[in-house]
């Protein structure tokens, strides 16, 4: 059986069909229940074009959730994560993974179904957030004997913790912020040496 791919859109749909996914993140970070009138109107397009786009509700949530998962993957990858020496792509990734998950925090909190494109690339996200631990073992930034599952969690919690508490955090740029979430990560509350 050959799985045929879909062909790449034009500039001019790929522009449309973005502005459409960031005008269906803003509307529906507002309200979750938005219609796809709601959706059209924030985009400024008559529904037809979203229909278009999208057949349904669910095909537009699924666009989505894989073009937040696309752009948070892309963030990573800037952040070098093979290549850039580990305290450095830690700071950098987190920094920008605080921008993606700012600004897409509806499409990322959409449940990737098992097997659909989205739940890859959260699943190479988890790979690639190893790697830099891993990485960040070897030379020594953490413990030889840190679970790095464990590490991993810890690191997403402190990520959402982050996210979930923006007033207190008003003033801070996203730097401060990923210094503070790898400087929790790497020495805890522990006391410092001054």
């Amino acid at each position: 059986m050959m799985i045929s791919t879909p062909r790449p859109l034009r500039a001019d749909a790929e522009r449309s069909v973005h502005a459409i996914l960031e005008a269906a993140e803003r509307t529906l970070s507002a309200d979750p229940g938005a219609s796809m009138e709601q959706i059209a109107a924030a985009t400024g397009v008559a529904r037809t074009t979203i229909h278009r786009r999208f057949v349904n509700r669910q095909a537009l949530l699924d666009a989505l959730a894989l073009s937040a998962a696309e752009r948070l993957i892309q963030a990573i990858g800037d952040g070098r994560p093979d290549t850039a020496p580990p305290l450095v792509a830690l700071h950098r990734i987190t920094a920008n993974v605080l921008d993606v998950k700012g600004a897409w925090a509806f499409a990322l909190s959409i449940p990737a179904p098992a097997g659909s494109a989205a739940a890859q690339l959260h699943d190479d996200i988890a790979q690639h957030c190893l790697t830099v631990l891993e990485r960040a073992r070897g030379t020594g930034l953490i413990a030889a004997d840190t679970d790095l599952q464990w590490t991993r969690r810890v690191y997403y919690a402190l990520l959402a913790a982050t996210l979930q508490t923006p007033e207190e955090d008003a003033g801070l740029d996203v730097d401060a912020l990923a210094a503070r979430i790898i400087d929790t990560l790497l020495h805890g509350a522990a006391r410092r040496a001054t």
